[in-house]
């Protein structure tokens, strides 16, 4: 897989880190807003790449790309985050060709992800591709791997169970809550920052604390107000942030910011206060602890809980890799599909050329010549003649190379590498 599904010289790879090796912090580090993925996706196209695709999530931070070198792609990432090369080689992964499709697989099947079969990765990859398509970074290969692991994906999570019961981030902050904060329909819940996350601990919270005292800020206070009509809760005002700190009983902070905006000075109250920070990099300064009676959790403890229905979702890797490898199959044989077409399009076109002569020198000698008889005869013989070549092209007992290459010598082929 080189130059024959990127430009000459150029391989597919997967670089990046995740939860397995790195820590919050680390992640942090490589972490990418919005603004910062235009910006790499652009400082690629102007740097010469083709096509590729970069997600940041909580857990993992990646790019999937043609490049000639990998180091093409960390410099990419490192150029655009708090990152530095050094830090990268400590913790991440690269792979290259097979390993690379296939750790997308994994990847969007939900079986790498910080909690087994969250699915919640597959949407964050498509909406990745239709960036990068948008600022034209989306290659055929590309765009059919990310359709293809999207319809295991989906496969996965409807011929088995790995994704039953409640067991996210989310329910996990919530799980915590409900085991450590007694009497928690009675206490005052703050909810700062109303992200896809924040909206999954909220809608968690609701159903599950029977708590009707949870308040909700966002920097954007529309969004908050959108969140807050759903679930019939209090909005305030980002101003009042210190103020509704000091009234909760607990704070969830789920804000998505590249700095902390919550520190101990924020904080002025004497009873106990508990602090979930679900966010990447860390929104709360670890200084809070300083502060009797704080207690701050991250997200990577949260996502450590296991419980019976974790251990439940394990007996059904074996059924998901099943499918995984199914559906890669039948990526790799368009792969080499692909790889052949221009030589039987090329052979097709050769052999029209040959009926053509030949219809010519029949018209001449046959004064009752059948045109369109003589036309369908030869090229339904066309027709067989390239679906026999294409047969052996497909056949795992032959070269496919050296079959081409044949090919081409025999028929005296000029092939595009378009397919």
């Amino acid at each position: 897989m080189n130059q024959n599904h990127g430009s000459r010289g150029t391989y597919f790879y997967a670089i990046g880190l995740s939860y397995k090796k790195a820590d919050a912090e680390i992640r942090g580090h490589f972490s990418l807003d919005d603004a910062a993925k235009l910006n790499l996706l652009k400082q690629a196209k102007a740097s010469g790449i083709e096509s590729l695709i970069v997600t940041s999530t909580c857990n993992r931070t990646e790019i999937y790309g043609f490049a000639e070198h990998p180091f093409q792609l960390i410099k990419l990432l490192c150029d655009n985050t708090k990152g530095t090369v050094d830090e990268f080689q400590k913790v991440a992964y690269v792979y290259k060709t097979k390993e690379a499709i296939s750790h997308m697989f994994r990847v969007g099947s939900g079986l790498d992800s910080q909690i087994l079969g969250d699915f919640e990765i597959i949407s964050q990859l498509k909406t990745s591709a239709k960036l990068s398509k948008k600022l034209g970074l989306l290659d055929t290969f590309l765009e059919r791997l990310i359709t293809m692991v999207t319809q295991a994906s989906k496969r996965i999570k409807n011929e088995t169970e790995i994704s039953s019961g409640a067991t996210s981030v989310s329910f996990a902050s919530v799980h915590y809550i409900l085991n450590n904060v007694p009497d928690i329909s009675n206490k005052n819940i703050l909810l700062f920052g109303t992200g896809k996350i924040g909206r999954n601990t909220c809608e968690n919270l609701v159903k599950h604390t029977k708590n009707e005292q949870i308040t909700l800020i966002n920097r954007t206070k529309d969004k908050a107000e959108r969140i807050a009509v759903k679930f019939n809760l209090l909005v305030k005002d980002y101003a009042n942030l210190q103020e509704e700190i000091n009234n909760a009983d607990v704070l969830v902070v789920a804000t998505g910011a590249q700095n902390p905006t919550v520190d101990k000075h924020l904080i002025q109250t004497k009873k106990p206060l508990l602090i979930l920070d679900l966010s990447i990099p860390k929104n709360v300064h670890e200084n809070v602890t300083d502060l009797e009676g704080v207690t701050l959790i991250h997200l990577d403890y949260l996502s450590q809980i296991t419980d019976a229905t974790l251990e439940k979702r394990k007996a059904y890797i074996p059924v998901a890799e099943t499918i995984i490898e199914d559906v890669k199959k039948e990526f790799n044989d368009w792969l080499e599909t692909r790889k052949f077409a221009p030589t039987i399009k090329a052979l097709k076109n050769k052999l029209l050329d040959f009926k053509s002569a030949e219809l010519d020198v029949q018209r001449k000698k046959i004064s009752d010549f059948n045109e369109a008889q003589a036309e369908l005869i030869s090229n339904n013989i066309i027709q067989k003649i390239t679906n026999h070549f294409a047969h052996h092209l497909k056949d795992e007992d032959f070269s496919t190379n050296e079959s081409l290459e044949l090919i081409k010598k025999v028929f005296q082929l000029e092939t595009s590498t378009n397919a």
